[in-house]
């Protein structure tokens, strides 16, 4: 096999899609999973094919890709302006059964969807402070929003609070810290009802506090549905199998094989899944080497890995393949432009990561708008 090479494991895939839909009772209907993981129409399929028709994106080629596949709504989780809306609007057109919705948090935005088949998510900020609408002006803008929806023919669909700042919280402190944040935004709801302002979806939680949105009981008897938007948990990395518990039956999907391509020191290895191959945005190390908790990875550059072997460990010889677990697998996917799956530990074909990058190739339209 050339390397490095992305290798994605469908029996593991499967198993991690009925854990979360065990861990969801059975019920496809409260998962909006994010596609910015999954990236290939073939496993966006298998999605489909468990009952999973809500999902999650933030490109409009994973809007296109989620539409081809088979998925009946779609929450573009980004702010479309400009020719990205014009883009997200093409599609859903192209896509008439498919109910899309994209994220907003100006009134002013609610013009970007008329005349469209476009419906729109208020973004709150739940403090991460990357995108939504701040604490103290967000009554006044929800219902803003809403009411210049309806001025502009465009169905307004629900709330959107992405908790992803609770990777980053003490592991004894964040279901608390998840908690209190799901009860400021069921006191927004409660608020919006005041003015008649009523939400049909909220969206919430992330991988790092979907364990919390399980465990937050007002979730289950709210007027409105509540739906977990977890995308990682269908690949896992080293990072979600980490934080999340062992219980709940996760396995490492997706691994990187690379090749030992230098032994530089005695206690060195280099093998060639530099940052260009496993995405290094989540810090050293990037990666764990499977079957080797004695092996340390350490910086990468773009095409080289250097790996430290611990006293004592075996040394793989030049040409050996190691098999890497990457500590952030979505953008990792995203840096191939195939991967081959593995089914019963044989590789038995290869598929385009479909969502990858951008769509191209830019047109003279595009650069003139």
């Amino acid at each position: 096999m050339h390397t490095p090479a992305l290798l994605i494991d469908v029996d593991a895939v499967q198993s991690n899609i009925d854990a979360t839909l065990r861990l969801l009772e059975g019920d496809a209907n409260r998962w909006r999973p994010h596609l910015k993981t999954s990236k290939l129409g073939f496993v966006v399929r298998m999605l489909v094919r468990a009952g999973v028709r809500h999902a999650k994106c933030a490109t409009a080629l994973e809007l296109e890709t989620a539409c081809e596949a088979g998925m009946a709504d779609v929450l573009v989780a980004y702010q479309s302006v400009g020719p990205r809306a014009a883009r997200v609007r093409a599609i859903a057109e192209r896509f008439p059964a498919v109910r899309v919705s994209s994220l907003v948090e100006q009134p002013e935005a609610c013009a970007f969807w008329e005349d469209s088949p476009v419906g729109v998510f208020a973004d709150i900020n739940s403090g991460m402070d990357r995108t939504g609408i701040a604490p103290d002006d967000v009554i006044a803008r929800i219902i803003a929003i809403a009411a210049a929806a309806r001025a502009h023919g465009v169905a307004f669909r629900g709330l959107h609070f992405y908790d992803g700042h609770i990777s980053g919280v003490e592991p004894e402190d964040a279901e608390r810290v998840a908690h209190e944040g799901y009860d400021r935004l069921l006191a927004i709801v409660a608020r919006l009802a005041e003015d008649d302002v009523v939400p049909e979806e909220i969206v919430t939680s992330g991988t790092p506090a979907f364990p919390y949105a399980l465990t937050y009981t007002p979730f289950r008897h709210a007027p409105f549905i509540h739906r977990v938007s977890p995308g990682t948990i269908v690949y896992g990395d080293a990072t979600s199998l980490r934080q999340l518990s062992p219980d709940f039956g996760y396995r490492a999907a997706v691994s990187v094989a690379s090749t030992v391509v230098s032994h530089p020191l005695p206690r060195r290895v280099t093998c060639d899944a530099g940052h260009k191959t496993v995405s290094a945005d989540a810090g050293i190390p990037t990666c764990a080497v499977a079957g080797h908790p004695d092996y340390v990875p350490g910086k990468p550059s773009e095409e080289h890995l250097p790996i430290d072997l611990a006293e004592g460990a075996d040394v793989p010889a030049l040409g050996e393949v190691l098999y890497l677990v990457p500590r952030h697998v979505c953008p990792t996917v995203n840096n191939f432009d195939d991967a081959v799956i593995v089914k019963g530990g044989r590789a038995i074909g290869v598929e385009r990561v479909t969502a990858r990058g951008r769509h191209q190739p830019l047109t003279q339209a595009d650069l003139a708008s």
